[in-house]
């Protein structure tokens, strides 16, 4: 197997300028997302320690003073969760240090790091999401024939540039240890066998309004049960939620979120898709377009230190605008198809959000996003 090369992540040049102006820096981040290699390349000189090796943590747990005292300043903290005693000491250490720079805390279950920023850490840390590589990230270590949107779609993204051929055994290992490895250790899961059936049902839902009572009936658990299950599933970076935009246009719209999932590859996987012919003729075709598209979108904003401002809109009949960014005080309207071929019936929808965009006094700039062109 070929080496993989080292990809530059857009997101470096943000990480270094948050170091001059924060005293911690968070990356949080599915397992593989590239942590860990873009703390470095942000952070030249940082000593290093992964909190998951008994050594590091029993010497943090037994002796945080006598930790932080070794592991003064300029260092990388990572899966830091591992660890939630040290999080007041970290805290503490920073106050009286009074110099930014000093920590980058990284980890992959977001939750549980999350939880302990918001309480120990607040208005210390510039935090940051890192998602799977985005086509810009991408694009330059691609072969021309390699970039077409449905290979990438297959594509497990952490898997990097190498050049051996996708296989079940290894999508059914990256699910695992992806997926099942973090999200057994959150709370709330108590059923495995449930719960896996649980995620197959989201990833038949892809790009549909998230309707939880739907999914509990067919999962045999109760809504509540599901509630907890997506925010499990969200704080674990395997799927996310667009909501939908309402700013006044119409009291007839759908309220309820759509589900998408945060690597497209493991989405094909819970589909049974392992190769581009299974991709161009299975039934969501579409919605795993509409999928990569909207994940790169919010790769990019992630990629900039930016919140994502991303929805989408659905009225009660069935009219819809596949997505709403807003960008620079104006409102992106975008309609995405899989198609190669554009049709003026593709812009039926996003003309009539724009004009009742318009009435309400926004500034709608529509955009069509569609497959046609050979290359991304």
């Amino acid at each position: 197997m070929s080496k993989s090369p080292i990809v530059h992540r857009d997101m470096a040049g943000v990480i270094a300028r948050s170091l001059k102006k924060f005293p911690i820096v968070s990356i949080t981040g599915p397992r593989q997302s590239g942590k860990t290699t873009l703390a470095h390349l942000a952070a030249a000189g940082y000593r290093y320690l992964n909190m998951e090796i008994d050594e590091h943590k029993y010497f943090a747990v037994k002796d945080p003073g006598g930790f932080l005292k070794e592991y003064d300043y300029k260092v990388i903290l990572d899966e830091v969760q591992a660890v939630p005693s040290l999080f007041p000491y970290l805290q503490q250490h920073t106050d009286r240090q009074n110099k930014n720079g000093a920590y980058i805390l990284s980890g992959s279950q977001n939750f549980l790091l999350m939880e302990k920023i918001s309480q120990t850490l607040a208005g210390r840390v510039a935090v940051f999401s890192l998602l799977p590589f985005s086509l810009s990230e991408m694009m330059p270590h691609l072969r021309q024939s390699q970039r077409h949107w449905e290979p990438l779609c297959v594509k497990v993204f952490i898997r990097g540039f190498s050049k051996e051929k996708l296989s079940h055994p290894f999508l059914q290992f990256v699910y695992q240890n992806v997926c099942r490895k973090d999200v057994q250790q959150m709370p709330n899961i108590h059923n495995s066998r449930a719960f896996a059936q649980f995620i197959k049902m989201c990833a038949i839902r892809v790009g549909t309004p998230l309707n939880t009572q739907d999914i509990a009936t067919a999962v045999g658990v109760d809504n509540k049960t599901i509630a907890k299950w997506i925010a499990t599933l969200e704080a674990s970076y395997i799927l996310f939620l667009l909501p939908p935009y309402y700013n006044n246009l119409d009291k007839r719209i759908i309220k309820k979120p759509k589900i998408y999932f945060c690597d497209t590859g493991i989405l094909c996987h819970l589909l049974g898709i392992t190769d581009e012919k299974q991709l161009k003729n299975h039934k969501l075709y579409g919605s795993l377009f509409e999928n990569f598209i909207i994940l790169d979108k919010m790769k990019s904003a992630f990629n900039k230190g930016e919140t994502p401002l991303n929805y989408f809109w659905q009225d009660s009949n069935g009219r819809e605008v596949d997505l709403l960014s807003e960008e620079g005080g104006k409102l992106i309207v975008q309609e995405i198809k899989s198609s190669s071929t554009p049709k003026p019936d593709f812009f039926k929808n996003i003309n009539l959000f724009s004009n009742l965009a318009k009435n309400a006094g926004l500034k709608p700039v529509k955009k069509l996003i569609y497959s046609g062109r050979k290359n991304v």
